[in-house]
């Protein structure tokens, strides 16, 4: 997901530079979207991780 996040900045940079202002925010927007979305998952799983650790796994 990270990673899509900043395929999508880098083609904004591109797309800036190159002078395609409406592209460019199109891509940033979905980077931007996207980084959240990592950073949400991210600390689901973070917490989820912390309170599964007290418990004894059945092996």
């Amino acid at each position: 997901m990270l990673s899509w996040a900043i395929a999508f900045l880098i083609a904004a940079l591109v797309a800036a530079a190159l002078g395609f202002g409406g592209i460019a925010s199109a891509f940033a927007g979905v980077a931007q979207l996207l980084f959240y979305v990592f950073i949400i998952i991210f600390a689901a799983m973070l917490i989820m991780h912390l309170l599964g650790r007290g418990t004894a796994s059945v092996r």
